[in-house]
């Protein structure tokens, strides 16, 4: 926790009382386990959370009573972790308890950057399974006025659906009363955990373990060759920011009629394969489940991984957009399933084919993928081709760094589409990273101009 450093600064907490409906013990869900494995190998804490200024008459008092109606109001909110024999875990949800908020006073130092020392601290520090709830909050005051609100998350909680479900919801509050909006109606997570128990659950695990299995069996091993470095991993994380990768992105939406999500992942295919030779490309795509009945508002974890596999080899580029999009469905259909029964899977087929199977890339589509409230024409030639020079990268850091050889986030801030790479330095160093990037951005390009121009992925 930031300390003073002869500026003032003064941290204390306050106890804040809460109730809820609901409580229990339960297995976990099939989204808190896939957290938890990636926790356990990783031994760090998955989070999410940040920093959020505070409009002007905020007061401690309204930020203590927000922390009492979110974790009374969400039973993900007020669970925690029990760890029995023979790996046993179970979530247990308590109808009431208190949680600390921390109140800290920024004194003479700026609190904006008092509060991202806490949130950094907040993502650092692992979270008690056990002992702690799984939302951390913090206020900072200048000379005793609230100016920001710190956040954190574990992710066994929710994910970033859950995180809107859950502002949706708090938003909807009777500004007077504080009266919540209705009765929730979305499957809290021990309720999800029952019916995985059922059988139209365990049905669709089988389907999706099924296509898992075609999968590894599809693809032939040794991606991303050996290693070019001797010695343990070593990550890094670049974020590349590219407004000629949006323009582009939405001319190929307009003139395809597919999604955003579906044609970048046929540009990063295209740019993957050109870049390491590779293909067909497998990758492990982050899938929400909230597409499923009552999943949308639910507050909890409902991310799984699952396979998109796409040849881009010998067709063109519009082609391999269309076929992005029927890879993506399966990719969708496909990403609900028991985690447990998916790693005895792996196993068992590694085994038959004689190597560790590798699913080292892993990408996560973080947009919310909207469509603009208006139509508007899409871009030039001339003005996708003069957005490409105004590409730009710079290094990132974070806590729960990904260790898988190649992952890769998507955001969109305004104007621009960012591709957050983070990889094993043993296969790829920072030219790499740049590469690759603009392999992508250029085939992006290229579709936007002329989508029949040729992938230029050879046949095998």
């Amino acid at each position: 926790m930031p300390t003073d450093g002869g500026t003032g600064a003064e941290v204390k907490e306050i106890l804040v009382r809460f109730q809820g409906e609901g409580e229990g013990s339960e297995e976990l869900t099939w989204g808190q386990v896939a957290f938890w494995h990636c926790m356990r190998d990783t031994g760090q804490s998955a989070t999410m959370g940040g920093v959020a200024a505070m409009p002007p008459g905020t007061t401690v008092e309204k930020m203590a009573d927000m922390l009492a109606y979110l974790l009374g109001r969400h039973q993900s909110l007020r669970t925690r972790l029990w760890f029995g024999p023979n790996d046993r875990i179970r979530q247990v949800c308590s109808a009431s308890g208190t949680a600390a908020l921390l109140v800290a006073e920024a004194g003479e130092a700026d609190p904006a950057e008092f509060a991202e020392q806490i949130c950094q601290h907040y993502a650092e520090q692992n979270f008690d399974y056990t002992d702690e709830w799984p939302v951390r909050m913090a206020v900072i005051t200048k000379h005793g006025v609230v100016t920001h609100m710190v956040v954190m998350y574990l992710h066994l909680a929710l994910d970033a659906g859950g995180l809107a479900a859950m502002l949706t919801d708090m938003f909807a509050r009777d500004p007077v009363t504080g009266a919540p909006p209705g009765p929730l109606t979305a499957i809290a997570p021990m309720e999800q955990a029952r019916r995985q128990r059922q059988p139209a659950a365990r049905r669709q695990s089988a389907a999706a373990l099924k296509h898992l299995e075609q999968v590894m069996r599809t693809v032939t091993p040794g991606w991303f060759g050996s290693p070019r470095l001797p010695g343990p991993p070593t990550f890094r994380m670049i974020r590349f920011r590219s407004p000629a990768l949006a323009l582009a992105i939405e001319r190929i939406v307009a003139e395809h009629e597919v999604n955003s999500s579906a044609a970048l992942l046929a540009m990063f295919a295209v740019g993957l394969a050109r870049h390491t030779g590779d293909n067909p490309i497998v990758a492990m795509l982050m899938v929400s489940n909230r597409f499923r009945p009552g999943f949308a508002e639910s507050v909890s974890c409902l991310v799984q991984i699952s396979p998109y596999l796409i040849d881009v080899a010998g067709i063109s580029l519009g082609e391999a957009v269309t076929r992005a999009g029927s890879s993506l469905l399966h990719t969708y259909k496909n990403a609900y399933y028991d985690p447990v029964e998916q790693e005895l899977l792996i196993d068992r087929v590694s085994r038959e084919l004689g190597y560790d199977f590798d699913f080292c890339c892993l990408y996560n589509d973080r947009r919310k993928d909207a469509q603009p409230t208006e139509p508007r024409l899409p871009a030039s030639d001339e003005q996708i081709l003069a957005a490409v020079p105004h590409s730009s990268w710079a290094w990132e850091q974070q806590a729960d760094m990904s260790t898988r050889k190649l992952f890769v986030n998507v955001d969109d801030p305004a104007g621009a589409i960012e591709l957050v790479m983070s990889v094993d330095g043993r296969y790829f160093d920072v030219d790499d990273m740049h590469l690759l990037f603009h392999a992508v951005e250029a085939a992006a390009v290229a579709a936007a101009l002329d989508p029949t121009e040729s992938t230029r992925v050879p046949l095998r």
